[in-house]
């Protein structure tokens, strides 16, 4: 420990009240002593609650200049302290400071930290998301502080990093272009174009104002394992249904032969953490950030005031699975042959593109919007907006499947088998194992082939939640996850915002350009345009033009990054975009619209 210590991250400010803002940072060390100090000369001091971070982790995947040949715990260490006193609108310096275990001390540069703004404060907050590490992300976060300055507060719709576990895509990625370093100016991504090498930094915004955040299915790990790479452990998840079937037959009987006076209670516990261990879990994202809270949801959905805005933030995305139908494919639309050979090897099946919270009406999720729609603090608000990551309406490959649960068909035929006295049960699915008499010919049900369907009528967004907005007069729903800007508006006038063309994008699928969806099936799937009847909005100021000089209603590009600021003394919603082939050319305000308090 003879070098000097440094700080994983800069401050950044999350949780603001009407007299107190959270601030929290990050070491690599447990160290002690962790202050904030703030006010006049920094002249006050708030001392840090330190926690570590549970399932932080590195692998032969990531890129750092330590090499990792296999899965490694990387211990880093969170230190959280509440700044109380404040006043509205009146920001103060804040500076954070901690002690190594060796006595030495590091101490963040000077910012700005204040309480939440008074209603009929104007505000300028930036609306983005799906930031995962891409290319042009440092280079949109640099143009959003030299275009609009410092903002007031971060929408981020999603998509923060990767993979969630893999501690170097939140701190120090070796490609510059890690979440924290990018949202606080200290990245270092390079990009060449045409020959010319610019590097970026970022943006030094988080530093200064609070950022709300959504789940999308990048903030989702699967299957916990000491053995698989991280990648494998993202995609391998299950639902829940399908862990607590493991439970039950891995951990239940097991504890009752074992301990016949196990009580139900420890078996509730067991329950708990096998079920997420073997499914899904958000773990490391709840960890990193402090963010409201529903008594339902927790940190997953909630709701919260900041200015003239209320917020509702929801828990809506799923798994991402290949469109893919090749046989060897785990895709959202089928599972691979090789998988469903052994009908006692579901634990290695896909189950489709799987939701990872409930949303539809009668959900607890569904009733509490309910509930917060018609509460007289959300009627109230001059601005409502709504944000997820899942697209409501969209020109994206990710539109595609309607957002509902996969229905699981199987093609099966049965076969005769000999008796054998060693079986004692067959299996078939997700269906409880069958007594199997040994002394009578018996004939197997065997799996052929095991493909998915989403019937359009059952999608939960358009048919449980959009109309829900609607009738509370909600004017803005932004959302990410297919990398691209489009925008489209209702009849009623309710805005739908995807301004996730932040790093790279999958393209928009107009004209001649065809999403990969199944032909032949029971439903069918939109290969082009947004499946969901809304046209998109030309931008009103400079779109794109096409091929054929005609202005197009979206960007998807690679090579031009897009960002949208809200201003809430205008009402207005303005989306820039920069080209990275051009590093000295101008930002350029492409589209703008307004929404009616």
């Amino acid at each position: 420990m003879s070098t000097k210590p440094t700080l994983l991250t800069e401050p950044f400010l999350q949780l603001p009240t009407e007299s107190s803002v959270r601030v929290v940072w990050f070491t690599d060390f447990a160290g002690s002593r962790h202050t904030v100090t703030y006010g006049a000369e920094l002249s006050r001091k708030a001392i840090a609650h330190t926690t570590q971070l549970s399932r932080t982790r590195e692998d032969a995947a990531s890129k750092l200049a330590k090499k990792y040949s296999g899965l490694t715990v990387r211990p880093i260490w969170r230190h959280e302290a509440e700044v109380t006193g404040l006043k509205p609108d009146q920001p103060a310096p804040y500076q954070v400071t901690s002690v190594r275990e060796d006595g030495m001390a590091v101490s963040s540069e000077t910012y700005t930290l204040a309480a939440k703004p008074s209603p009929g404060k104007p505000l300028k907050i930036l609306l983005t998301s799906d930031h995962q590490i891409k290319p042009l992300v440092a280079a949109n976060l640099q143009k959003v502080v030299e275009t609009i300055g410092q903002v007031d507060l971060v929408l981020f719709a999603g998509d923060l990093v990767n993979v969630a576990d893999r501690a170097s895509e939140w701190f120090d990625d070796e490609c510059g272009g890690s979440l924290f370093p990018a949202l606080q100016g200290r990245a270092c991504y390079e990009l060449e174009k045409n020959g010319i090498k610019t590097r970026y930094k970022g943006g030094a915004i988080i530093q200064n104002a609070p950022m709300y955040t959504a789940i999308g299915n990048h903030e989702v790990m699967g299957r916990f394992s000491t053995k698989e790479s991280l990648n494998e452990q993202f995609y391998n998840t299950v639902p829940h249904n399908v862990g607590e079937g493991s439970f039950y037959d891995a951990v239940l009987n097991a504890s009752r032969s074992a301990d016949p006076i196990a009580t139900d209670k420890e078996l509730v516990a067991k329950r708990k953490e096998w079920v997420k261990d073997h499914s899904f879990n958000t773990d490391t994202y709840e960890e990193i950030f402090t963010l409201p809270q529903s008594p339902q949801g927790g940190k997953r959905y909630y709701a919260e005031t900041f200015g003239d805005m209320r917020l509702v933030v929801l828990y809506i995305t799923n798994v991402w699975r290949t469109p893919s139908l090749a046989a060897d494919a785990k895709g959202k639309y089928q599972e691979r042959d090789q998988d469903i050979k052994d009908t006692h090897a579901r634990e290695n099946w896909g189950w489709g593109q799987h939701l990872f919270e409930p949303i539809a009406k009668g959900s607890p999720q569904h009733n509490w919007l309910e509930q917060e729609l018609n509460s007289p603090t959300f009627k109230q608000a001059k601005y409502k907006l709504v944000m997820f990551h899942h697209p409501p309406h969209s020109l994206g490959e990710n539109i595609v499947p309607a957002y509902t649960d996969p229905v699981q068909i199987m093609a099966t035929e049965e076969v005769a088998v000999k008796p054998d006295a060693s079986r004692r049960f067959a299996s078939l699915g997700n269906q409880p194992p069958a007594p199997i008499d040994p002394s009578k010919p018996l004939k197997e049900t065997v799996i052929k082939g095991i493909h998915y369907e989403y019937p359009k009528q059952d999608d939960y967004i358009i048919r449980d939640v959009v109309p829900l907005l609607e009738k509370a007069n909600v004017q803005l729903v932004l959302y990410g996850h297919s990398h691209l800007w489009n925008r489209f508006m209702s009849p009623s006038g309710m805005h739908f915002l995807e301004t996730s063309n932040v790093g790279n994008s999958y393209g928009a699928f107009v004209g001649d350009r065809k999403r990969n969806v199944p032909t032949g099936y029971k439903e069918e799937y939109a290969a082009t345009g947004n499946p969901n009847g809304l046209k998109p909005i030309v931008p009103t100021i400079a779109p794109l033009l096409d091929a054929k000089k005609q202005p197009m209603p979206y960007i998807a590009s690679n090579d031009i990054t897009a960002f949208s600021i809200f201003d809430t003394g205008t009402g207005s919603i303005s989306s820039y975009r920069f080209d990275i082939r051009e590093p000295k050319s101008a930002v350029i305000k492409f589209d703008e619209f307004k929404l009616k308090p």
